[in-house]
């Protein structure tokens, strides 16, 4: 679930490159730092009166404690229980009344609370943000009633979905000891056990305004942001742990020896074999950056939508498949991922449709990558730069994902100008990397009457 929250975010920053001239912008966005450390990013877009307000959170499920998993994620939900000033249900209530929308979010990596409203509403739910940012109460009934409500969202999204449940399990032989293999949503054993005290301990943590972003986009000016942001953000007090300076997250950057796995698993609720493969992959905070630019390229071409190499290869030629597409994830504090995925035709086992793609790769790999299609690819970067600037919402996630993983905003808005200097040496060096040197593991995911056969010869 999470992988899936951070690849539509991925998707929405990708989504603004476009060859530039060095002076021109994506967002025009502007930053400022308040004394108490917390970062202000304002994106103007004067296109209609309404702004998304954003607060995220450099914390997410890879900075839990061990045996404490979920607790970012249940805090996300706790917050909702209220303040003094606001009790519960009456942030809801008044962002409602005022014709706005409101939501929070958790990853590996971050936590989001965001609200959608006419600019002319934007202090009040500025007002109600900061307040819950040091000042939410919790009594024993709150975190057992919304315990139950997390444990029964895992049952819901998780254990009643099978692809869910093979993605924790490929989460797990994939990272190891790395805490990329933590659920955000967590495991239920320890879900169970979360308790007031933990949930506190962690809010008073990681809810300062020096470990939070503020990212506002729509109708609104660094002029007019910047009174407001000191009146209810810079009257919170700093945190005694605050230095002054921002440091990155710690985390792991060992990998175990290069292995590939594979996981099997028949589920009475599959009703068509499917067949995944993730790699560890650069991002932009492990490995080479250069090979970051070079990958997004790599998997536009590869096996974004209908008319990428692969796709064309194996669904419409050799129709092997009914779907194929490609994914890659960099915004990420530790190492990124990079993933297939694949739904063989009727009659072809998982067997045969992984031969099949292996061949097409490695022909790919081999001599299948031309400069016309490197340029194709950022052509099609460029065509959908206008659709990410349109909306508020969508450049608000966009930049605040990559500013809440350690990325500045100039890396953000220079990210036209390094992708347009990819050459198609690069595309195919930082692809061949990409699959000899890092492990995968690979996802069969089968009918529960599917024979051992069907997985090639494994036993579900």
């Amino acid at each position: 679930m999470a992988r899936m929250l951070v690849s539509f975010m991925m998707a929405a920053f990708i989504a603004v490159i476009a060859p530039r001239s060095a002076e021109a912008v994506i967002y025009g966005a502007e930053t400022f730092t308040l004394d108490n450390g917390m970062q202000v990013v304002v994106i103007p877009n004067h296109r209609s009166p309404v702004v998304s307000h954003m607060v995220w959170y450099r914390v997410g499920s890879a900075d839990e404690p061990p045996g404490k998993s979920g607790i970012a994620h249940f805090l996300e939900h706790l917050l909702f229980k209220g303040t003094p000033r606001f009790p519960e249900g009456a942030m809801t209530a008044i962002v409602a009344r005022n014709g706005g929308q409101q939501n929070a979010f958790t990853s590996t990596d971050y936590t989001g609370y965001y609200q959608n409203i006419a600019v002319d509403r934007l202090p009040l739910v500025m007002d109600m943000e900061a307040d819950r940012m040091r000042n939410v109460i919790l009594s024993e009934e709150d975190v057992a009633t919304e315990r139950q409500v997390i444990i029964e969202e895992r049952r819901m999204r998780v254990e009643n979905v099978p692809s869910s449940l093979l993605g924790e399990r490929l989460a797990a032989a994939l990272w190891g000891t790395n805490h990329y293999s933590i659920p955000v949503i967590g495991h239920m054993e320890e879900m169970q056990a979360l308790t007031r005290e933990d949930a506190f301990s962690f809010y008073r943590k990681y809810y300062a305004p020096h470990n939070a972003i503020l990212v506002v986009a729509g109708d609104i000016t660094l002029k007019d942001l910047k009174p407001l942001a000191e009146q209810y953000y810079g009257a919170i007090p700093a945190s005694e742990d605050w230095d002054g300076e921002h440091k990155l997250r710690q985390r792991s950057a060992f990998l175990a020896p290069v292995a590939h796995s594979q996981i099997v698993m028949s589920h009475e609720r599959v009703a068509q074999p499917q067949w995944s493969r993730q790699y560890i992959a650069p991002s932009y905070k492990m490995g080479k950056r250069e090979d970051v630019y070079a990958l997004d390229i790599f998997s536009e071409i590869m096996g974004r939508g209908a008319t990428s190499k692969l796709y064309r290869q194996l669904v419409v030629d050799q129709q092997v498949a009914v779907s194929f597409a490609t994914g890659y994830q960099s915004d990420s504090v530790s190492y990124g991922t990079f993933y297939v995925s694949m739904i063989p035709n009727a009659g072809v086992t998982p067997q045969d449709a992984e031969a099949a793609y292996e061949a097409a790769l490695a022909n790919l790999l081999d001599d299948g990558i031309t400069a016309e299609d490197v340029e194709r690819a950022k052509a099609r970067f460029a065509a959908r730069l206008a659709f990410a600037t349109d909306s508020p919402m969508s450049a608000a996630r966009a930049l605040g994902s990559s500013l809440a993983v350690g990325l500045s905003v100039d890396d953000v808005e220079s990210y036209p100008d390094e992708l347009a200097k990819v050459t198609v040496e690069q595309v195919r060096d930082a692809a061949r990397r990409l699959f000899t040197e890092n492990s995968s593991v690979t996802g069969i995911l089968l009918p529960k009457t599917e024979t051992a056969a069907a997985a090639g010869g494994m036993v579900p």
